[in-house]
Formats: C-alpha cells, structure tokens, sequence
C-alpha cells in the first residue's frame, strides 16, 4: 500500500494524504503520467470517506501535482510549478524557515539542521536540469 493515514494524528487526513502523494512524486514513486486510484478505491483501501479523498485530489489539483482528466482518472502532472519565480521563492524562504525555527526549539543546532536537511535532500529524485 502506498499510502497510509493515521485517523488520530494532529493533521487532517486529507492533509496527509495530499502530503504523501507530495512525498512519492518527490522520491520518485510516483512519475508523471502515473494513474493514481479513484477516489472509491482509495477511500475504500483507507477505510476514510470518500469526500475526504475528493478534497485531497482537489488540493493536489489546485497546486498543480496531479491533473484530472473527465472519466478517465486523475494522473501525476510534471514536476515543474506554474508558480511565478517570486512566489516559489517565498513560498521556499516560509516553509524552511518555518522548519529551522521549530527544529531550533527542539534543541538542534545549525550543523544538525543542515545534516538534516541534507538527509532529506537525497531522499528526493531531482529531475529539472537546474536542481542540485
């Protein structure tokens, strides 16, 4: 099974769900052009309802992840954002700021945040020509 959730965890479910699809594109698990399951499959695999499922490809719709194509499913889009430069960039500079401030409060310092960061770096299966 490709996806998981956890019903008692903080995160909505469906946030998860769109988190994890997120994840297997970036790892490479997912590629483009991949068929995802229904939304009735999957709900029924998850044992979640279906509405939930629905949110989620809509979210992952709306931030341009997957497309749906009328009766025919929903597919894993190409990796590039249709974002403009400046708001991919801001929106890069929130989420690890975000993500170096709560891991400060853990007690972790810059060596270990950068250790890190890297560990999740090569997790990642870069395939734009300008990645690193």
């Amino acid at each position: 099974m490709l996806f998981q959730v956890d019903p008692l965890a903080a995160q909505p479910i469906f946030e998860q769900l769109v988190f994890q699809v997120k994840t297997a594109v970036a790892r490479g698990e997912l590629s483009q052009g991949d068929k995802l399951p229904s939304v009735r499959e999957l709900a029924k695999e998850l044992a979640i309802n279906p509405n939930t499922v629905s949110r989620s490809y809509q979210a992952l719709e709306t931030e341009g992840v997957i497309v749906r194509r009328q009766g025919a499913g929903c597919y894993v889009r190409d990796g590039a954002s249709a974002l403009r430069d400046e708001e991919r960039r801001r929106r890069l500079e929130e989420l690890l700021s975000r993500s170096v401030t709560e891991a400060y409060h853990l007690g972790f310092d810059g060596e270990e945040i950068k250790s890190a960061l890297d560990a999740c770096l090569r997790e990642v299966r870069f395939t734009r020509s300008d990645a690193k």
